[in-house]
Protein backbone atom coordinates (compact mmCIF):
# COMPACT_ATOMS: atom_id res chain seq x y z
CA UNK A 1 0.00 0.00 0.00
CA UNK A 2 2.64 2.56 0.75
CA UNK A 3 4.40 1.93 -2.44
CA UNK A 4 1.42 2.76 -4.78
CA UNK A 5 0.64 5.16 -2.12
CA UNK A 6 4.05 6.78 -3.32
CA UNK A 7 3.64 6.40 -6.33
CA UNK A 8 0.13 8.27 -6.75
CA UNK A 9 1.41 11.38 -4.61
CA UNK A 10 5.10 11.40 -5.52
CA UNK A 11 4.71 12.49 -9.49
CA UNK A 12 1.49 14.91 -7.83
CA UNK A 13 4.36 17.08 -5.17
CA UNK A 14 6.99 17.29 -8.29
CA UNK A 15 3.97 19.19 -10.26
CA UNK A 16 3.44 21.34 -7.58
CA UNK A 17 7.13 21.85 -6.64
CA UNK A 18 7.89 22.84 -10.15
CA UNK A 19 4.58 24.84 -10.43
CA UNK A 20 5.51 26.73 -7.07
CA UNK A 21 9.23 26.91 -8.44
CA UNK A 22 8.71 28.74 -11.75
CA UNK A 23 6.47 31.48 -10.29
CA UNK A 24 9.00 32.21 -7.88
CA UNK A 25 12.20 31.93 -9.99
CA UNK A 26 10.26 32.27 -13.35
CA UNK A 27 11.73 30.47 -16.75
CA UNK A 28 14.88 31.42 -16.05
CA UNK A 29 14.74 29.43 -12.59
CA UNK A 30 16.79 26.37 -13.43
CA UNK A 31 19.01 27.34 -15.30
CA UNK A 32 20.08 30.19 -12.87
CA UNK A 33 19.51 27.57 -9.90
CA UNK A 34 21.98 25.41 -11.53
CA UNK A 35 24.93 27.92 -11.96
CA UNK A 36 24.11 29.52 -8.30
CA UNK A 37 24.52 25.71 -6.81
CA UNK A 38 26.61 24.25 -9.08
CA UNK A 39 29.69 27.18 -9.74
CA UNK A 40 32.58 26.15 -7.79
CA UNK A 41 33.84 28.54 -5.86
CA UNK A 42 33.85 30.01 -2.35
CA UNK A 43 30.72 31.73 -0.63
CA UNK A 44 29.85 34.20 1.59
CA UNK A 45 28.25 31.69 3.72
CA UNK A 46 29.27 28.54 4.78
CA UNK A 47 26.79 25.21 4.68
CA UNK A 48 24.34 25.34 7.64
CA UNK A 49 24.67 28.94 7.99
CA UNK A 50 21.97 30.63 10.13
CA UNK A 51 20.90 32.74 6.46
CA UNK A 52 20.69 29.83 4.57
CA UNK A 53 18.42 27.82 6.49
CA UNK A 54 16.29 31.09 6.92
CA UNK A 55 15.81 31.88 3.38
CA UNK A 56 15.61 28.22 2.03
CA UNK A 57 12.06 27.59 4.19
CA UNK A 58 8.68 28.17 2.96
CA UNK A 59 8.53 30.35 5.97
CA UNK A 60 9.77 32.95 3.20
CA UNK A 61 6.28 32.66 1.52
CA UNK A 62 4.74 34.75 4.36
CA UNK A 63 7.88 36.63 5.40
CA UNK A 64 8.37 38.19 1.79
CA UNK A 65 4.87 39.16 1.60
CA UNK A 66 4.80 40.91 5.15
CA UNK A 67 7.97 42.41 4.33
CA UNK A 68 6.60 44.24 1.22
CA UNK A 69 3.24 45.40 3.30
CA UNK A 70 5.72 46.88 6.20
CA UNK A 71 8.20 48.09 3.62
CA UNK A 72 5.59 50.16 2.34
CA UNK A 73 5.04 52.22 5.51
CA UNK A 74 7.83 54.17 4.58
CA UNK A 75 6.52 57.16 2.48
CA UNK A 76 10.00 57.96 0.15
CA UNK A 77 10.46 54.65 -0.33
CA UNK A 78 6.73 53.51 -1.18
CA UNK A 79 7.28 56.35 -3.95
CA UNK A 80 9.78 55.50 -5.26
CA UNK A 81 8.62 51.92 -5.69
CA UNK A 82 5.43 53.20 -7.04
CA UNK A 83 7.33 55.42 -9.42
CA UNK A 84 9.91 52.50 -10.67
CA UNK A 85 9.45 49.19 -9.46
CA UNK A 86 6.90 47.79 -11.62
CA UNK A 87 5.31 45.81 -8.99
CA UNK A 88 1.55 46.67 -11.04
CA UNK A 89 2.98 46.27 -14.65
CA UNK A 90 5.04 43.12 -13.95
CA UNK A 91 4.59 42.11 -10.71
CA UNK A 92 6.03 38.26 -11.61
CA UNK A 93 9.26 39.98 -13.24
CA UNK A 94 9.86 41.39 -10.01
CA UNK A 95 9.34 38.74 -8.03
CA UNK A 96 11.66 36.23 -10.14
CA UNK A 97 14.77 39.51 -10.11
CA UNK A 98 14.26 39.57 -6.29
CA UNK A 99 14.11 35.74 -5.34
CA UNK A 100 17.27 35.31 -7.95
CA UNK A 101 19.26 38.36 -6.34
CA UNK A 102 18.03 36.52 -2.55
CA UNK A 103 19.45 33.15 -3.85
CA UNK A 104 22.68 34.03 -5.46
CA UNK A 105 23.83 36.00 -2.57
CA UNK A 106 22.38 33.33 -0.09
CA UNK A 107 24.04 30.70 -1.59
CA UNK A 108 26.49 31.37 -4.77
CA UNK A 109 29.70 32.21 -5.15
CA UNK A 110 31.56 34.77 -3.37
CA UNK A 111 31.98 36.46 -6.74
CA UNK A 112 28.15 35.72 -8.32
CA UNK A 113 27.34 37.37 -4.93
CA UNK A 114 29.06 40.67 -5.47
CA UNK A 115 28.51 40.88 -8.89
CA UNK A 116 24.52 40.08 -7.87
CA UNK A 117 24.76 43.70 -5.74
CA UNK A 118 27.19 45.33 -8.16
CA UNK A 119 24.01 45.35 -10.69
CA UNK A 120 21.69 46.49 -7.80
CA UNK A 121 23.76 49.20 -7.40
CA UNK A 122 23.70 50.27 -10.59
CA UNK A 123 19.78 49.84 -11.15
CA UNK A 124 19.52 52.57 -8.08
CA UNK A 125 21.75 55.02 -9.01
CA UNK A 126 19.53 55.74 -11.96
CA UNK A 127 16.61 55.87 -9.71
CA UNK A 128 15.90 59.35 -8.47
CA UNK A 129 12.61 61.57 -8.63
CA UNK A 130 10.39 63.66 -6.01
CA UNK A 131 7.14 62.74 -3.89
CA UNK A 132 3.73 64.01 -4.28
CA UNK A 133 4.56 65.92 -1.42
CA UNK A 134 7.47 67.51 -3.31
CA UNK A 135 10.27 65.64 -1.42
CA UNK A 136 13.56 64.51 -3.72
CA UNK A 137 14.67 60.88 -3.33
CA UNK A 138 16.78 58.74 -4.71
CA UNK A 139 16.71 54.93 -4.29
CA UNK A 140 20.65 55.16 -3.62
CA UNK A 141 20.30 57.01 -0.43
CA UNK A 142 21.57 54.92 2.80
CA UNK A 143 18.67 55.97 4.71
CA UNK A 144 15.95 54.58 2.51
CA UNK A 145 18.09 51.29 1.69
CA UNK A 146 18.56 50.42 5.34
CA UNK A 147 14.54 50.93 6.19
CA UNK A 148 14.20 48.41 3.03
CA UNK A 149 17.14 45.94 4.75
CA UNK A 150 15.45 45.79 8.46
CA UNK A 151 12.15 45.60 6.92
CA UNK A 152 12.86 42.69 5.03
CA UNK A 153 15.31 40.93 7.39
CA UNK A 154 12.60 41.36 10.65
CA UNK A 155 9.92 39.74 8.63
CA UNK A 156 11.67 36.83 7.29
CA UNK A 157 13.18 35.91 10.95
CA UNK A 158 10.04 36.54 12.48
CA UNK A 159 8.65 34.67 9.89
CA UNK A 160 10.88 31.47 10.32
CA UNK A 161 10.47 31.80 14.24
CA UNK A 162 6.73 31.45 13.41
CA UNK A 163 7.00 28.94 10.40
CA UNK A 164 9.78 26.98 10.10
CA UNK A 165 10.43 23.48 10.51
CA UNK A 166 13.72 23.63 12.84
CA UNK A 167 13.83 27.91 14.44
CA UNK A 168 16.86 29.03 15.60
CA UNK A 169 18.58 29.64 18.46
CA UNK A 170 18.62 33.01 20.10
CA UNK A 171 22.46 32.78 19.23
CA UNK A 172 21.31 31.63 15.55
CA UNK A 173 19.05 34.55 15.19
CA UNK A 174 22.23 37.06 15.96
CA UNK A 175 24.38 35.44 13.92
CA UNK A 176 21.61 35.68 11.08
CA UNK A 177 20.95 39.10 11.25
CA UNK A 178 24.99 39.51 11.20
CA UNK A 179 25.09 37.61 8.33
CA UNK A 180 22.46 39.36 6.66
CA UNK A 181 24.37 42.28 7.37
CA UNK A 182 27.40 41.36 4.59
CA UNK A 183 24.81 41.70 1.91
CA UNK A 184 23.45 45.26 3.09
CA UNK A 185 26.91 46.53 3.34
CA UNK A 186 27.58 45.45 -0.33
CA UNK A 187 24.34 47.19 -1.69
CA UNK A 188 25.16 50.94 0.21
CA UNK A 189 23.83 50.11 4.06
CA UNK A 190 26.45 51.95 6.46
CA UNK A 191 27.01 49.72 8.99
CA UNK A 192 23.58 47.77 9.43
CA UNK A 193 22.61 46.09 12.54
CA UNK A 194 24.44 42.59 13.67
CA UNK A 195 21.83 41.58 16.57
CA UNK A 196 18.62 41.00 17.18
CA UNK A 197 19.12 44.18 19.53
CA UNK A 198 20.50 46.46 17.29
CA UNK A 199 17.92 45.28 14.34
CA UNK A 200 14.90 46.36 16.74
CA UNK A 201 16.52 49.38 18.19
CA UNK A 202 16.92 50.72 14.38
CA UNK A 203 13.33 49.31 13.55
CA UNK A 204 12.00 51.04 16.82
CA UNK A 205 13.78 54.47 15.29
CA UNK A 206 12.50 54.79 12.03
CA UNK A 207 8.81 54.18 13.35
CA UNK A 208 8.04 58.24 13.57
CA UNK A 209 9.06 58.42 9.84
CA UNK A 210 6.23 55.92 9.18
CA UNK A 211 2.99 55.93 8.01
CA UNK A 212 0.13 54.93 5.52
CA UNK A 213 0.01 57.15 2.22
CA UNK A 214 -2.59 56.48 -0.55
CA UNK A 215 -0.10 54.92 -2.19
CA UNK A 216 1.00 52.50 0.27
CA UNK A 217 -3.05 51.64 0.67
CA UNK A 218 -3.52 50.97 -2.72
CA UNK A 219 -0.17 48.39 -2.46
CA UNK A 220 -1.41 47.02 0.50
CA UNK A 221 -5.01 46.15 -1.53
CA UNK A 222 -3.60 44.85 -4.29
CA UNK A 223 -0.66 42.40 -2.77
CA UNK A 224 -3.53 41.00 -0.77
CA UNK A 225 -6.87 41.50 -2.65
CA UNK A 226 -5.98 41.63 -6.12
CA UNK A 227 -3.22 39.33 -6.89
CA UNK A 228 -2.38 38.36 -10.52
CA UNK A 229 -3.10 34.52 -9.55
CA UNK A 230 -5.43 31.98 -11.40
CA UNK A 231 -8.34 31.33 -9.60
CA UNK A 232 -7.22 27.97 -8.35
CA UNK A 233 -4.54 29.25 -6.48
CA UNK A 234 -6.39 32.00 -4.30
CA UNK A 235 -7.37 30.12 -1.24
CA UNK A 236 -3.52 28.88 -0.30
CA UNK A 237 -2.94 32.87 -1.38
CA UNK A 238 -5.07 33.85 1.30
CA UNK A 239 -3.95 31.70 4.09
CA UNK A 240 -0.53 33.14 2.90
CA UNK A 241 -1.84 36.38 2.86
CA UNK A 242 -3.72 36.50 6.35
CA UNK A 243 -0.79 35.14 8.05
CA UNK A 244 1.49 38.22 6.73
CA UNK A 245 -0.92 40.67 8.14
CA UNK A 246 -1.26 38.46 11.22
CA UNK A 247 3.32 38.70 11.35
CA UNK A 248 3.00 42.52 11.14
CA UNK A 249 3.34 44.60 14.48
CA UNK A 250 -0.07 46.02 15.24
CA UNK A 251 0.76 49.36 15.05
CA UNK A 252 1.92 48.52 11.00
CA UNK A 253 -1.69 47.00 10.44
CA UNK A 254 -3.47 49.57 11.70
CA UNK A 255 -1.86 51.60 10.01
CA UNK A 256 -2.47 49.96 6.81
CA UNK A 257 -6.36 49.56 7.89
CA UNK A 258 -5.85 46.01 7.98
CA UNK A 259 -8.24 44.31 10.67
CA UNK A 260 -7.04 41.82 13.50
CA UNK A 261 -8.78 39.87 15.86
CA UNK A 262 -6.25 37.87 18.09
CA UNK A 263 -8.77 34.70 18.75
CA UNK A 264 -9.20 34.22 15.22
CA UNK A 265 -5.58 34.62 14.56
CA UNK A 266 -4.48 32.15 17.34
CA UNK A 267 -7.01 29.37 16.45
CA UNK A 268 -7.65 29.86 12.81
CA UNK A 269 -5.40 31.35 10.77
CA UNK A 270 -1.56 30.24 12.34
CA UNK A 271 -3.21 27.02 12.25
CA UNK A 272 -3.63 27.42 8.46
CA UNK A 273 -0.47 29.30 8.17
CA UNK A 274 1.83 26.36 9.69
CA UNK A 275 -0.61 23.68 7.36
CA UNK A 276 0.47 25.94 4.13
CA UNK A 277 3.94 26.29 4.84
CA UNK A 278 3.94 22.85 5.42
CA UNK A 279 2.86 21.92 2.12
CA UNK A 280 4.93 24.46 0.47
CA UNK A 281 7.83 22.79 2.06
CA UNK A 282 6.55 19.24 1.33
CA UNK A 283 6.06 20.10 -2.57
CA UNK A 284 9.39 21.79 -3.19
CA UNK A 285 11.56 19.75 -0.91
CA UNK A 286 14.78 18.56 -3.50
CA UNK A 287 16.81 16.05 -2.03
CA UNK A 288 19.52 16.55 -4.52
CA UNK A 289 19.89 20.54 -3.22
CA UNK A 290 20.11 19.48 0.44
CA UNK A 291 23.77 19.52 0.10
CA UNK A 292 24.30 22.24 -2.05
CA UNK A 293 22.38 24.29 0.99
Amino acid sequence: MAVVTARVVEPLRLRAGKALFARVAGPEGPRNRAEIHETPGPRWFPRESPIRRVHADSAMFVGGLSALLLQTLHPTAMAAVAAHSGYRGDPWGRLHRTSTFLATTTYGTADSARAACDRLNAVHARIRGVTDEGVAYHASDPHLLEWVHIAEIDSFLRAHQRFAAHRLTRSECDRYVAQTARVAEEIGVPGPPRTVTELRARFTAYRPELRATPEALDTARYLLLDPPLPVAALPFYAALASNAVALLPGWAAAELKLPRWERAERWTVLPTGRLITGLIRWAMHDPAAEGAR
